[in-house]
């Protein structure tokens, strides 16, 4: 159902831009061209590279065996966190679906903390990403530098201090051990090619009408907010991060799209609130937070968010002085 709202959405979109030149009198308002304008230019430019998050996703869970994933890891507790943080770079998936991965690992024998730090850090530290996010603002500018190693620093910096918790079992829902370790009753009647169509459905019904929503509403408010309300709330390096965040939460736009999604801000908005968008949105999010209630307590998930909104931010501050 979500594919084709998402699918059936985007070519909707392409469709009505097309015909508005020719239905003369009763073409469209120019703010209704310039949305579509807007929101077509973003999926253009972000399509190709969520089918390509989509497929490496599926290369990853379907085809390529995951045993030897245990087998890298170093003993020593921070470096093995760090190891970790990198693991997106392998698993490319799109943050829709690193909860399942997350959950996964913990039943091949990672603690809570490990899982953790993997949720937090795949997100950004993986190949879609970084493409898009240096295709979008430059491989050598401050937005790239601060995302990666935001990212990166935001989950180990989460992974070490819920490694100090006494029982880090407990962190979990009650019901997440017996769920999560339930076999899949059609997992040995399937194909690798069955499952992999089964996850490129699934992958898509996600983050296609995320795609499609994303870059309606991002060409809604270059339209319908007042120019002059972005400047003054764009240039204070303060309001300019506080309004990302909350911006980045409510969107909850995939990581493998946000950046294009995001560009049209960037001649407005300081580099470090672009900076905090593309960090925190990544992490804590509506849908994510919707996701992760499937794993971890409410109280871990307030925790987290208050603890990467707070890091978050003072990158978002360092970048604005530096920048």
């Amino acid at each position: 159902m979500g594919l084709v709202v998402g699918l059936g959405g985007i070519a909707a979109v392409f469709v009505v831009r097309a015909l508005t030149p020719v239905l003369g009198p009763w073409s469209l308002p120019n703010r209704v061209q310039d949305l579509l304008t807007l929101s077509i230019s973003v999926i253009i430019e972000s399509l190709p590279f969520v089918i390509l998050g989509i497929v490496l996703s599926i290369l990853v869970q379907v085809w390529v065996p995951d045993r030897w994933i245990m087998r890298i890891l170093p003993r020593n507790a921070f470096l093995r966190r760090a190891m970790i943080s990198f693991l997106g770079i392998f698993l490319p998936v799109c943050e829709c679906g690193n909860v399942p991965l997350a959950r996964g690992l913990i039943v091949k024998g990672f603690t809570v903390s490990e899982s953790m730090t993997f949720l937090l850090a795949a997100p950004i530290v993986n190949p879609i990403t970084i493409l898009t996010t240096g295709q979008a603002f430059g491989f050598d500018s401050w937005i790239f530098a601060a995302r990666l190693v935001g990212g990166f620093v935001i989950a180990n910096v989460i992974g070490w201090l819920f490694s100090k918790h006494p029982d880090q079992d407990s962190l979990l829902t009650d019901r997440f051990a017996a769920e999560c370790r339930l076999p899949d009753p059609h997992e040995h009647d399937q194909t690798r090619w069955q499952k992999s169509v089964e996850l490129f459905t699934r992958e898509s019904g996600v983050i296609m009408p995320a795609l499609f929503i994303g870059s309606l509403i991002a060409g809604l408010v270059q339209v319908a907010v007042p120019r002059s309300l972005l400047l003054s709330l764009g240039s204070n390096p303060l309001w300019s991060i506080l309004a990302m965040m909350a911006l980045a939460f409510v969107i909850s736009v995939c990581s493998n799209v946000d950046s294009f999604f995001i560009l049209p801000f960037a001649s407005t908005f300081m580099p470090g609130s672009i900076a905090v968008f593309l960090v925190f949105g990544p992490i804590i999010d509506i849908k994510m937070l919707a996701l992760m209630r499937t794993t971890f307590r409410a109280k871990v998930l307030v925790q987290l968010t208050v603890i990467v909104g707070l890091l978050s931010a003072l990158i978002g501050l360092v970048v604005n002085y530096f920048a």
